[in-house]
């Protein structure tokens, strides 16, 4: 494998290859973390004039798209070529406005992985279900997200 090739399948490169993807940057969005194992990745936005509502704190779009595809990211190089990883849908609960830095927190620890494993071994379809919230600077909620993934073993 190149080195170009191994540098932008790494979490570093990943990271970097994200916060300059359009909707990202778009929206202000800045993936500040990917762990080196994919096991959590962190996420945050200022506000900014760019992603502000009418009312002056942070557009509801900007706040999920900030994330929007972290979970799915995380998983599937947890999982690896094997399987099939897709976000199958998404709710978001806007609980207070966003002013300032908000911020979100992804993990997906070895028991959840597991659980994973074990419920697509026989090549069934697994549907894992991953909440996550936003929080502004002061870690007071400001939305929550839930999220539901398909997962599914390839054929060999």
């Amino acid at each position: 494998m190149s080195k170009l090739r191994h540098w932008i399948s790494s979490p570093s490169g990943i990271r970097k290859i994200i916060n300059v993807y359009g909707p990202y940057l778009g929206a202000g969005v800045r993936v500040t973390h990917i762990d080196d194992d994919y096991r959590s990745a962190a996420v945050e936005m200022k506000l900014n004039w760019y992603n502000t509502n009418y009312v002056g704190t942070h557009f509801g779009g900007s706040l999920y798209s900030m994330v929007d595809p972290m979970y799915m990211l995380l998983l599937m190089n947890r999982l690896g070529k094997d399987y099939v990883v897709w976000d199958k849908s998404a709710s978001i609960e806007f609980v207070r406005p966003g002013r300032g830095t908000v911020s979100a927190y992804f993990e997906v620890t070895d028991e959840r992985l597991e659980d994973i494993i074990q419920a697509t071994a026989d090549g069934s379809k697994h549907l894992p279900e991953w909440d996550v919230n936003i929080t502004d600077e002061q870690g007071e909620l400001v939305a929550k997200v839930r999220k539901v993934l398909y997962v599914r073993k390839k054929k060999q």
